[in-house]
This record gives structure tokens, sequence and C-alpha cells, in this order.
């Protein structure tokens, strides 16, 4: 699958309509983004059932902005919502497998009720 583009427009509903989708937050003129492009493609051809997007900061300062993101490139999954991983700088291929790997095999119920706790407990 290609990459999505996302702006503040569709951001929500690219996140809240499917169960898992990783952003990578660029710009053009960032040459460590521009390294990373090709790995973050490859990924998204092997992960069919993720959607993987991208956030031209440039373009979407207000919606980087309200993620504050500091340093480019970033990455983000989000899973039913959830952030999970938040990362600045590139990720080699075998990472980025890995960080995938990971939070696909996470139960989310459990993630849910650890938030719950937390939130409760502050």
């Amino acid at each position: 699958m290609a990459t999505v583009d996302l702006t503040k427009e569709n951001f929500e509903s690219v996140v809240t309509g499917n169960p898992m989708v990783i952003v990578d937050f660029w710009a053009p003129w960032c040459g460590p983004c521009r390294g990373f492009a090709p790995v973050f493609e490859k990924a998204s051809e092997a992960h069919a059932d993720v959607v993987f997007a991208k956030v031209n900061t440039e373009e979407q300062q207000e919606l980087a902005g309200s993620f504050n993101i500091r340093s480019i490139p970033t990455l983000m999954v989000f899973r039913e919502q959830v952030v999970l991983f938040q990362q600045a700088g590139a990720l080699p291929a075998s990472a980025l497998e890995q960080v995938l790997t990971q939070v696909k095999a996470l139960d989310m119920a459990e993630v849910r009720g650890e938030i719950e706790a937390r939130e409760s407990a502050a």
C-alpha cells in the first residue's frame, strides 16, 4: 500500500478509521527524512494491515505543532487511536520492523486498562 498524506483535515478520520496507523512527520528539506523515506515505503508494502501516513511539517505546521513535533523525522504509531510509540530520528529497517511487531503484539485491553489506572491515579 502506498503511503497516505495526512493533513489537519483528514488526520482524525484516518487515525480513527483504521486499527493501526504509523505516521512519519517529515519535511522536504530534511536529509534524514529523505533517507528514511525508502525504508518507510518498503515497510508499507510489507504490512498491508497498517496504514502508513506522512505529515509534511512545512505544509502542516498546525498539525505538527499539535503533537509538539520538535525534531524530524519523528515517527508515531497509533493503534486503536492510542499513541503507542513516538520517537524522533530515522529508524533503520530492522528497528522499524521490531516496532511494528511489538505494537501488533500488544493486548489493547491491557493497554487501555493501564491508561485508565494512570489517569485515575492522577
